[in-house]
């Protein structure tokens, strides 16, 4: 049996300690663009696009129909999966990354310039609606690429920890929307934020792009890319190649290659065990980082500030928290980590909403800063290493998008939305930690019969199960 199915024609290029950081400069660029871009959006959509886009209904109903509007970014970005993995998969890992950072910044650039509801009536929303499609259509592949590049970049023996990096990406990000809109809802009157004011955040992003495309440009190729037994000349075979090539070289072996097994592996138990671990992380986030904070603002009236700054405070708080959940997962392995925060997330769930419904500002800021350390960031770094060994390298970057944009469209997008509507029918906050301990109990689940895949080597065809 042999694994070797063609000579290689190219030579694989060494990396160096320089290349890495320029990949990890890059990931942390893309990913910070992305969910700034996201957290711009669900955080205008809080606090302002309610006013802007949909003035005349309540404003309980406006709120619903700006969470659904948020929420069409992650359908749209489910197909940008699909198609980008399948490219990433296929071509490699870096021309992907330059095109979905381009039509992330475009598209958010451009929501700073739409017309609103009072200048072009019913057209407002649906420019915004059609922006938002392109947006996550390009975001579908971007932390994924972002991750799978950084993971088969990284050593075995500090993988969790360059991985987490990724997420520090997303806490920049995070962070950078924060504190703009901080910044503006301080600064500004209610009349300048809803006139010109919200559009400043989006249009910074652009400077942004710039820099992440300049970066982009001289990227290396994942090493773990170029040694897959089944690239040649910079392009993964098919499955007819590979079986054509591999009876060529060997007759009587074909048909039993390892490379032939892994592509006839049974495929859906990894996905499945990963998408269970994405939705605890996915579901969290859409709660705590989007529906809390225009739950203080329109339900429980908390000034506007409060929420912002909470999730303000709780990103700086996550620089300390995610190398150091990395670190922790190379010290002792995925598994454990996973099964440790899960159950304290769903512990904390109903203390977080008895501190957030309490109208003190400074225990409210504690509840949502723990609750998003604890319950987001921290799975969010355990994620980003587990996905990528999760999954063989022919298929990694397609199967690890998918999970995380699947699991993002059941969690992350219909969350806000259906935490709206019961919180609107209901009038208590129970419904809202009863998702949160829902939604880690199914990846602490998932987490206790799922493998160990601490260090597994990542050049391998096959999944993990």
């Amino acid at each position: 049996m042999t694994e070797s199915i063609a000579p290689p024609t190219t030579q694989v290029e060494s990396r160096n300690t320089r290349d890495l950081a320029k990949v990890a400069v890059s990931g942390w660029l893309g990913t910070a663009m992305e969910f700034m871009d996201f957290q711009l959006y669900s955080l205008a959509a809080a606090i302002v696009f309610n006013k802007i886009f949909f003035p005349d209904v309540s404003p309980v109903i406006g709120l619903i129909a700006a969470m659904a509007t948020y929420g069409v970014g992650y359908v749209a970005r489910l197909f940008g999966a699909i198609y980008f993995g399948r490219m990433g998969d296929r071509i490699g890992r870096k021309k992907v990354l330059y095109i979905t950072i381009a039509l992330m910044g475009a598209s958010t650039t451009l929501i700073g310039v739409l017309p609103t509801y009072a200048m072009v009536g019913i057209w407002a929303p649906i420019l915004l609606v059609a922006l938002r499609l392109v947006q996550g259509f390009g975001a579908g592949a971007e932390i994924a690429g972002a991750t799978v590049m950084l993971a088969e970049f990284a050593s075995a023996r500090r993988r969790g920890l360059i991985s987490s990096l990724v997420c520090l990406g997303t806490n920049s990000g995070t962070l950078a929307a924060s504190a703009l809109w901080v910044i503006l809802v301080s600064s500004l009157s209610q009349e300048q934020l809803l006139s010109w004011g919200w559009r400043i955040p989006f249009l910074a992003s652009f400077v942004i792009m710039l820099f992440a495309l300049w970066i982009r440009r001289s990227l290396k190729e994942s090493p773990v890319f170029e040694q897959r037994a089944d690239v040649v000349d910079g392009v993964a075979l098919s499955k007819d190649e590979v079986a054509k090539r591999s009876a060529a070289a060997a007759p009587e072996l074909a048909g039993t290659s390892t490379i032939e097994a892994a592509l006839h592996q049974r495929k859906g138990k990894s996905f499945l065990i990963a998408l269970g671990l994405r939705f605890g992380q996915a579901g969290n986030s859409g709660l705590v980082q989007t529906f809390l904070v225009g739950y203080l603002a329109t339900v429980l009236l908390t000034d506007k500030g409060v929420g912002t700054n909470a999730i303000l405070y709780g990103s700086l708080v996550g620089f300390v928290t995610i190398p150091l959940v990395g670190l922790l997962g190379d010290r002792f392995g995925r598994r454990p980590l996973y099964l440790t925060l899960s159950a304290l997330t769903a512990v904390y769930a109903i203390p977080m909403m008895l501190m957030i419904t309490s109208g003190n500002p400074a225990v409210i800021t504690i509840a949502m800063v723990i609750g998003l350390n604890l319950g987001v960031l921290s799975l969010f770094s355990m994620e980003s290493v587990t996905m990528a060994e999760f999954f063989g390298a022919r298929t990694r970057f397609t199967q690890l998008a998918l999970a995380k944009e699947i699991g993002g469209i059941l969690a992350t997008a219909i969350g806000p939305l259906l935490a709206a509507t019961l919180t609107a029918v209901t009038g208590h906050w129970w419904p809202l930690a009863a998702m949160l301990i829902g939604y880690s109990l199914i990846t602490l689940i998932s987490a206790a019969v799922g493998p160990e895949v601490r260090g597994r080597d990542l050049v391998r065809l096959e999944d993990a199960v």
